[in-house]
């Protein structure tokens, strides 16, 4: 984390708490309490729909059982004021997470179907606590409760409780943002699967940035229950407290911790300007065409645009080519702490036995029985649609097995998901590369690094991504973005990525597919040093030459099922790999 910008948010803080001392006009103080309002209602948001790409319509949900917590606890049941905002910021997370439990676990049910669903718990809930004792139906007036003394008046008072709301979502959603956490929520946003396999416990991590989002927007709500001091359930479950904070933060930019916060002050300050000259309707109208004219022209936000910007001008002043891919940018071949070499051992690192894999019936993988040991390349060819690519998804847990056992090191992975797979020192490429496409090539090498193997500090996988960088030859593109990459630099910088996680056992998945044979010849050196360097290989590749040239065995699978095993040669001229690669003879 930046001191310099905590000590900035907090200075902040120190100096709008010093207002209500100032003899200021009440009207600042409720004017800045409404600023600081929506500041956590949109930061708040952000924390799960910014940065996990999970689009939430149901914040109002979490916000009005955080108003009706303090309402019915403070209004009804006679508690004191600050005793009920825990139990709304408990009441708030609790439904928060009760809710992603089960959604989350539920693959098919993201984007426009989990901002539906969240939209549905919006009526549900305002339909539960309509017709229970909760209010009944005349709403619940919170004139009588006591506002503790933390200003000179009772307004300021709660400009005080907003102040501390806002200075410590803003100081949440900027050290989650700086953390490791905030990079694998980034890494769900841009592909969940892909960063599942990369190590990250998406599950946990979507749960925990529910929880946190869900709360904040309780903490708002119970403050803002008695700022209003009549609650009912009309004005509190409106469609106004989704659509304004998604405004607001897709306005800022909803991948920066404080573009939210700056659409909140955007929006709130128009309206304000139309509402007090009497034209709130225009200014309605207003706030609509800048969402159209946002999504449109500017879905990245202010500060989106703003980065963007920087990054364009940053990779202008960037050096020419390095030399060779595999050298590094200065021509030598730059340090790279992976395992020492060592010889192929006749003990098994991973073994599968009955591996099967059935998709509707099909059956893509079918009894597969093999074993790679330490220290080999072990090559796995065979036709198209001959089973490959579904081996190496299930044996990094992309996949889960119908039926079989995978052992890993000494360790059963059967059923477990694929962050585990990653965590016991299993890595792999993609055949079609899938980086992260909001990150950059040097945080796409990094976040495996801080959630691959035994995983590592975010400022130790920065620093262990520049060495991987280098031998790949992607120096000079450290900050640029995936989609700046041609092909041979995505597939090197999938490469790159994969080592970051300083695996025991590589799956190399058509890396060589689409290079040109130079391109090749550069691949091929790379991986013979990166198994000199002791790492296991399981290389998947229809480029013959390639697997000749660098396996130590093969396996040969055919519809799933595998047809032979050995030396590279031999397996080669025997008929029923021929017979698979080229069909049989007939008279």
């Amino acid at each position: 984390m930046n001191k310099v910008i905590v000590s900035g948010i907090l200075a902040a803080g120190i100096a709008f708490a010093a207002l209500p001392w100032l003899g200021a006009p009440a009207f600042w103080e409720s004017f800045l309490y409404l600023l600081f309002h929506w500041i956590v209602l949109a930061v708040s948001w952000n924390i799960l729909s910014g940065y996990t790409g999970y689009f939430s319509f149901g914040h109002g949900a979490f916000f009005g059982a955080g108003i009706y917590g303090t309402a019915y606890l403070a209004g009804t049941l006679g508690w004191p004021f600050l005793a009920t905002l825990p139990a709304a910021v408990l009441v708030a997370a609790v439904l928060g997470v009760a809710l992603g439990a089960v959604v989350f676990r539920v693959a098919s049910v993201r984007g426009e179907l989990f901002a539906l669903l969240t939209l549905a718990i919006t009526f549900v809930l305002a339909t539960i606590i309509l017709n229970t004792k909760i209010d009944g139906g005349p709403g619940i007036y919170l004139l009588g409760v006591d506002i503790p003394r933390l200003g000179p008046s009772p307004s300021a008072s709660l400009y005080m409780l907003g102040l501390a709301a806002a200075v410590m979502t803003l100081l949440i959603s900027y050290w989650i943002y700086a953390s490791k956490f905030g990079t694998g929520l980034f890494a769900i946003h841009d592909d969940e699967d892909v960063a599942e396999v990369m190590g990250v416990p998406t599950y946990r991590f979507k749960l925990y940035a529910l929880a946190i989002s869900c709360g904040l927007a309780g903490l708002a709500g119970g403050i803002h229950a008695v700022f209003i001091s009549y609650v009912t359930v009309s004005e509190t479950f409106s469609i106004t407290v989704p659509l304004s904070v998604v405004l607001m933060s897709i306005l800022g930019g909803s991948r920066h911790w404080i573009g939210p916060a700056v659409g909140a002050v955007f929006i709130t300050c128009l309206l304000y300007f139309f509402t007090s000259g009497d034209y709130a309707v225009f200014g309605r109208a207003m706030v609509g065409l800048i969402l159209v004219i946002v999504i449109l022209f500017m879905p990245s936000g202010v500060l989106g645009m703003i980065s963007n910007w920087r990054r364009t001008q940053r990779r202008g002043k960037l050096a020419v080519e390095p030399s060779p891919a595999h050298g590094g940018l200065d021509g030598q071949a730059p340090v790279m702490h992976l395992p020492v070499k060592s010889a192929i051992s006749s003990e098994p690192l991973l073994q599968v036995r009955g591996l099967t894999k059935a998709f509707a019936g099909l059956k893509a993988l079918n009894d597969v029985t093999l074993e790679v040991r330490k220290g080999e390349i072990l090559g796995l060819i065979g036709p198209n649609g001959s089973g490959k690519s579904t081996f190496i998804n299930v044996v990094s847990g992309h996949f889960k097995p119908t039926a079989g056992e995978i052992t890993f090191d000494g360790q059963s992975l059967t059923g477990l998901d694929a962050h585990r797979f990653a965590q016991a020192g299993i890595a792999r490429t993609y055949q079609i590369p899938r980086p992260f496409s909001h990150m950059t090539v040097l945080e796409n090498v990094a976040m495996v690094g801080m959630f691959g193997g035994k995983g590592m500090s975010r400022p130790d996988a920065l620093r262990q991504a520049e060495e991987f960088i280098a031998f790949a030859g992607l120096s000079h593109r450290a900050h640029a973005l995936p989609d700046d990459l041609n092909l041979h630099q995505r597939k090197f910088l999938e490469l790159a990525r994969a080592l970051a996680a300083r695996p025991k056992l590589l799956l190399l998945d058509e890396v060589l597919s689409g290079l040109t044979p130079s391109e090749i010849n550069e691949a091929i050196l790379m991986i013979q040093r990166i198994r000199d360097r002791g790492t296991t290989i399981v290389f998947v590749e229809h480029v013959m030459r390639a697997v000749m040239a660098l396996t130590d065995r093969i396996v040969v699978l055919n519809y799933g099922a595998m047809i032979a095993e050995g030396d590279a040669v031999a397996v080669m001229n025997k008929d029923d790999v021929k017979a698979a690669y080229l069909g049989k003879a007939h008279a």
